[in-house]
């Protein structure tokens, strides 16, 4: 299998260099660039061309090509008076170097300057002429276009709503009859024309590349198909996770693998063919027709395919039961054939011009054949269901958009036949193209639904490799990735379903450069106040948003992990500083995501006319705290990792400042959330400001028969040795007070800081404890207690109670 793969890819590479030197051989010499004057008349011709098919009733131009033309011509002139523009900028900078015309009464220029002055003059004329005069083509060739988009609604209603004879009666096959014969004679004609076309091509000149690319057509067909299958469906294996993700990039592996081979073996076959320019303009018109048709029929094959799966029940999507998918599997072979060979004859029937009769009655046996396969696979499909169901099989679930489509499907195939049968032959060729094409449309979004969910879960899984590295590169935790995931998946799908339901209900006929027309049209014509609603700049501003944001953060690590940290400031002032570069670097993402979407300060006044509202009545407090936050970061009266103790009996270390509120956490571990207004006008008391030291005090009572002294100079050595006091200031032992049989020493000693005090309080009390108890010294006098015996009562003594 390699050694076919080389030799397929060496064949691609010498049929490639072999056509490029014909086409540089027989390559006539470049024409020289057209002037914008010439090219404002080409566009002018091509638009009184257009005009004037539309004024012809007998002219055969399909409206399409005639709303293509319009289309290109306001491209054209749209870009013209975009690349005038630099050069208009250009002499308008030349003028001003030469500065304002001399007035009247003044001393003349020089006459250089006089002439350069009327040269530039004359050319900023002429050139602001042709931007008007570009300008004005691109207004009238979309006018012409939208008005051309209203002729082909008409005509299309127009075709929907005739009725010929039905084909149970003898007048519809009488007409079809009588034009037979003509019709023959240019179908005879066109296959002569092909006939010497193909008998020159294998003349000696074109015989070679028509070889090599029928060689090349048939190498594809044959085996090219499983080769490139196999070869994406081994970098899938190798290169993708074991999971959702491998099955959907398998399914679409499938897909295109069936797409790129057969259509590019098709464009080998019409490139060998029409190596030389052989074909007329006709027959290469067919010819391209045909191509595109390979394509469609390929991909519906490969579509089917892949989401069939019947080989690899493991690799199927859908929720359908093997039994259900085999008698599924030639749905989209005969689809895509039925596709094919009518899209051939219509072509056919275009090229030649056959009667309208014959047209009629190919696409009344087209929408009986496109309707009844249908009808054929949702019946194959119930009954496979029914039988899984009398084996006591579970049945498989089914979304509700399942049963919508599958009814609407249903009552497509039946309008398409009564449609035939009533006479109707274009609702019901209508009604059978768009039941293909809506079904190309649902299971190609089926499968970019699961391929683009499954990418974006494996790629934000918190326990995959990709999502192990954001975590560890922006810190984001792992139910931060795992809502990023969900969030996006969402949007991808509601994008593509929306996309669907724009190609869906695009008009009959049109292209994708008619979709993105229409979505520019409808899109850009929402406006709130005086800004405009465009969907490029809506991603333009999210895209400076969310750059803005990443840069920002990245900044913000940088500043606190790395710079910061090397410095001598302290950690509230380096936290500080990155809160400030937060907020500063936030509203400039915000100015910048407004000027990326285009919003002046007109747009946004009544949004600012609302916030002053808001803030008149209800927004004053958060408004306030905003501010005693920004004054709380600048001043720093207190700041994170401060011991503060407020009023209302909250007390502890701030853990936090952020823009409404500051964190407080207390001693037994929990958080207060105060307002930053109460930090700037209530009484705040910082015990760790400024590198406060700790005072350690002691009251110790002790009997008056106690001697002072010697409990001075033992307290005071204890205090002295401890290693946690300090030298400066010294400790220092009084007696306060003496009251009650009691004297009070005051014990007072000083520490590093604030948070030493309760530890070096704690040893201070078990060593002076310990010492007192070793010296005999008590700290309560002995208790003493009087007793006393009463005389006896007299005799006839008695005591009422």
């Amino acid at each position: 299998m390699p050694i076919l793969f080389r030799c397929f890819l060496l064949l691609l590479l010498t049929l490639g260099s072999t056509a490029l030197l014909a086409q540089d051989s027989g390559q006539p010499p470049a024409a020289p660039t057209a002037t914008p004057a010439q090219t404002l008349d080409q566009l002018g011709n091509q638009l009184d061309t257009v005009k004037a098919a539309l004024k012809d009733k007998k002219s055969e131009a399909p409206l399409a090509d005639l709303r293509n033309t319009a289309l290109g011509v306001q491209d054209q002139a749209r870009q013209l008076a975009t690349n005038l523009a630099p050069q208009m900028t250009a002499l308008q900078a030349q003028l001003a170097v030469l500065g304002p015309a001399p007035a009247k009464g003044a001393p003349a220029e020089a006459p250089e300057v006089a002439t350069q002055r009327r040269k530039l003059d004359k050319a900023q004329a002429d050139l602001d002429a042709q931007i008007k005069q570009a300008q004005l083509l691109g207004q009238d060739a979309m006018q012409l276009a939208a008005q051309i988009s209203g002729l082909r609604n008409d005509e299309f209603q127009a075709r929907l709503a005739s009725r010929t004879a039905t084909p149970f009666s003898r007048a519809f096959w009488a007409d079809p009859a009588r034009a037979f014969p003509d019709d023959m004679q240019r179908l005879k004609r066109l296959g002569a024309r092909f006939a010497e076309a193909v008998t020159q091509a294998w003349q000696p000149p074109n015989r070679q590349p028509l070889v090599w690319c029928l060689l090349a057509a048939a190498l594809l067909l044959g085996g090219g198909r499983r080769v490139l299958e196999r070869l994406l469906l081994r970098l899938a294996t190798q290169h993708m996770p074991d999971g959702h993700l491998r099955r959907s990039a398998m399914a679409a592996a499938v897909a295109l693998s069936a797409l790129l081979t057969t259509g590019l073996a098709a464009q080998l076959a019409y490139l060998g063919l029409n190596w030389n320019d052989i074909l007329d303009d006709d027959l290469a018109a067919l010819a391209a027709s045909v191509v595109k048709l390979v394509y469609f029929a390929a991909y519906v094959t490969g579509l089917g395919r892949a989401l069939l799966s019947v080989r690899r029940p493991s690799w199927r999507l859908p929720a359908l039961s093997d039994l259900a998918a085999q008698r599924l599997h030639r749905l989209p072979w005969l689809l895509a054939a039925a596709a094919l060979l009518f899209g051939l004859l219509d072509r056919v029937s275009r090229t030649i011009g056959t009667s309208l009769p014959a047209t009629v009655t190919t696409r009344g046996l087209f929408a009986l054949v496109i309707s009844g396969l249908i009808g054929l696979g949702l019946l194959r499909l119930r009954r496979a269901r029914q039988a899984a169901a009398a084996e006591g099989a579970e049945p498989e679930h089914r979304p509700l958009w399942i049963g919508l489509l599958s009814a609407a499907a249903t009552l497509g195939v039946a309008l398409s036949w009564l449609g035939v049968a009533t006479g109707f032959i274009a609702l019901a060729f209508f009604v059978a193209v768009q039941m293909l094409w809506v079904g190309v449309i649902v299971a190609t979004v089926y499968l970019l639904i699961h391929l683009l969910t499954d990418l974006i879960d494996t790629l934000l899984s918190p326990r995959g490799r990709s999502g192990q590295r954001l975590q560890a590169s922006f810190e984001l935790a792992p139910h931060t990735l795992e809502q990023a995931a969900i969030l996006l998946a969402g949007i991808s799908r509601v994008g593509l379903v929306l996309l669907a339901l724009a190609t869906v209900l695009t008009p009959f006929g049109a292209g994708p450069k008619d979709l993105l027309a229409s979505a520019e049209q409808t899109l850009g014509s929402f406006k709130l106040g005086e800004l405009a609603i465009n969907p490029g700049t809506i991603f333009g501003g999210v895209l400076v948003l969310v750059a803005g944001m990443a840069v920002l953060r990245m900044l913000k690590r940088w500043l606190a992990e790395q710079l910061l940290p090397k410095s001598t400031m302290e950690k509230g002032m380096q936290d500080s500083i990155v809160t400030l570069l937060g907020y500063v670097g936030g509203l400039l993402v915000v100015v910048l995501t407004l000027a990326a979407l285009r919003v002046d300060l007109k747009s946004i006044t009544w949004i600012v006319s609302a916030l002053s509202v808001g803030i008149g009545f209800g927004l004053q407090a958060i408004v306030q705290n905003f501010i005693s936050g920004l004054i709380l970061l600048v001043e720093r009266p207190v700041k994170v990792g401060d011991w503060v103790s407020l009023s209302s009996d909250v007390e502890g270390d701030i853990r936090r400042i952020n823009v409404r509120a500051t964190e407080i956490q207390m001693g037994d571990r929990s958080t207060v959330i105060v307002p930053n207004s109460q930090l700037i006008t209530q009484n705040v008391r910082n015990v760790t400001l400024a590198n406060a030291q700790g005072r350690v005090q002691i009251k110790l009572p002790m009997p008056l028969d106690t001697d002072a002294n010697r409990v001075r100079e033992l307290v005071l050595g204890i205090l002295r040795a401890h290693r946690g006091t300090l030298d400066a200031p010294a400790p220092f032992v009084q007696l306060e007070n003496v009251n009650a049989g009691v004297m009070t020493f005051n014990c007072v000693a000083y520490v590093g800081g604030p948070r030493e005090v309760g530890g070096v309080k704690s040893e201070l009390l078990f060593e002076i404890l310990e010492r007192l108890r070793s010296e005999r010294l008590p700290m309560t006098s002995p208790q003493s207690m009087l007793v006393r015996t009463l005389p006896p009562l007299p005799e006839g003594d008695e005591r009422t109670g």
